[in-house]
């Protein structure tokens, strides 16, 4: 075993650091509701699935079904807020992947009342770097906890 030079080590802390930048942008983009920059994070043949617990939901395929489903579901929501937390990363090269965990609000109106659904969500990633960055080749989202709640105005 080899021990990694310095301008190894320096590319993975930048890359480490990159792609946590990266799992932000993506969570900002989603809070502002613009899903038009937010598909440009994913590769054109990209896939992204979900599942709520251990029940297997959507899988969306390519940045047009990605975005069309993002935009639809996003429209629900008055307010949609990411607080990302702790995300860990391995590196192969110019592929990684990468665990990344959230909470996820989300509030909507519903019959004259704003709900409040609250997530545990883990992003199981994979990422791929194409002309010098990072995108997302595949996304399985783990919603593995939810509450809601009555919030006032």
């Amino acid at each position: 075993m080899t021990t990694p030079t310095i301008e190894q080590r320096l590319r993975a802390l930048e890359d480490r650091a990159a792609l946590k930048t990266f799992v932000d942008t993506f969570s900002i983009l989603a809070d502002k509701k613009d899903v038009a920059t937010q598909v440009l994070l994913f590769t054109e043949d990209a896939t992204v699935s979900s599942y709520s617990g251990d029940k297997a939901g959507a899988t969306f395929n390519g940045r047009k079904e990605i975005g069309d489903a993002f935009a639809r579901y996003l429209a629900l929501f008055e307010t949609v807020y990411h607080i990302n937390g702790q995300q860990t990363v391995e590196l192969q090269g110019d592929t990684a992947t990468g665990i990344s965990y959230c909470q996820v609000v989300l509030i909507a109106n519903e019959n004259g009342k704003k709900i409040k659904n609250t997530s545990g969500v883990t992003y199981n990633d994979e990422y791929v770097r194409q002309d010098g960055r990072w995108l997302i080749s595949k996304r399985t989202s783990h919603f593995t906890w939810r509450d809601r709640e009555e919030v006032a105005d």
